[in-house]
């Protein structure tokens, strides 16, 4: 009987960690995660656009573990579905750009698809075996990146299911596009799920964006809007600047420069000089997170201006 009442604490104790809902990111990820919800922060959060690309295979499990030894913020993924019903990384709806195979992930099981090398960025072939999956990833990012799953929104409660099971819910950003119709559902299952989520708009050439507009109309705003524009004007930088003044934080994507004015990375990465017309004219937007295909790059250079630790 004694050892009965000793084990019942221990019991009761377990119960209870059960039930306490997600388990709160730790460490870099918790560090990130409050600077993402701090409206008053002016540190600039960096994202690695499918991980360290141009020194492992994109979407790799060893392209995840470079940022974070990068000390990178958020790293960008995107998912797939096999036959088997396993989410495993991947960009491309097929294999072919990124691996030694060919054809449709969805017609490959997991176990297939472990046979297949990887390529890198230019195409080499590496001796690497295997797509990885979601679940492997989010074990890698645990307590330290936050993660923004990208074409993933058909597979929200897979995606929800793994980051539970990990116990990684509120590392996870999720993305997609439209008016405030249109992802006002989204933006409901995200919050009650725990999950961050970021509409993602454009801006037309003409600096209209109906989004956008839809937005101001007034409501909850999301933490933090992926804002798109090709043209750098003053329309553009007056919608851009009109999210922030209603609550949200803007994210940019310098990966290409369609996306953002022309200052993306590429141009940065060319001198100094450039880097501060580039990047310098995107802060002085205000957007506070950078999805990057130079994170290193990027972070030297916040590091620079005190905003990035």
């Amino acid at each position: 009987m004694k050892r009965l009442f000793f084990l019942l604490p221990i019991v009761a104790f377990a119960l209870l960690a059960s039930c306490q809902g997600p388990v709160k990111p730790e460490g870099k990820a918790a560090k990130a995660l409050a600077i993402l919800n701090d409206p008053s922060s002016k540190k600039v959060l960096v994202a690695a656009h499918r991980g360290d690309w141009r020194n492992f295979p994109e979407n790799s499990i060893p392209a995840i573990e470079s940022v974070i030894r990068m000390g990178v913020d958020i790293v960008e993924i995107d998912v797939a579905l096999t036959a088997d019903s396993v989410l495993v990384l991947s960009h491309d709806g097929t294999v072919n750009r990124c691996t030694n195979g060919r054809g449709p992930i969805s017609s490959f099981t997991l176990d297939s698809l472990r046979q297949l090398r990887l390529k890198r960025g230019h195409g080499v072939t590496t001796d690497s075996l295997g797509i990885p999956t979601l679940e492997e990833a989010l074990e890698v990012c645990k307590g330290k990146i936050l993660v923004n799953v990208d074409h993933g929104w058909n597979y929200f409660p897979q995606v929800l299911e793994v980051a539970k099971k990990v116990g990684c819910v509120d590392q996870i950003i999720f993305k997609s596009g439209g008016d405030r119709a249109a992802t006002a559902e989204a933006m409901k299952q995200c919050d009650e799920a725990g999950i961050i989520y970021m509409p993602i708009v454009t801006i037309a050439k003409d600096g209209t964006c109906e989004a956008i507009d839809s937005y101001l109309d007034g409501g909850k705003m999301p933490v933090m809007f992926e804002v798109c524009f090709s043209k750098d004007s003053p329309e553009a930088e007056s919608k851009i600047k009109a999210l922030q003044a209603a609550g949200s934080k803007v994210w940019v994507n310098s990966i290409w420069g369609s996306l953002c004015g022309y200052n993306d990375d590429d141009r940065a990465f060319q001198s100094p000089e450039e880097a501060d017309a580039a990047y310098g004219r995107l802060l002085s937007l205000g957007f506070k997170a950078f999805q990057t295909d130079r994170p290193e790059y990027i972070i030297s250079y916040l590091q620079k201006k005190g905003l990035h630790d």
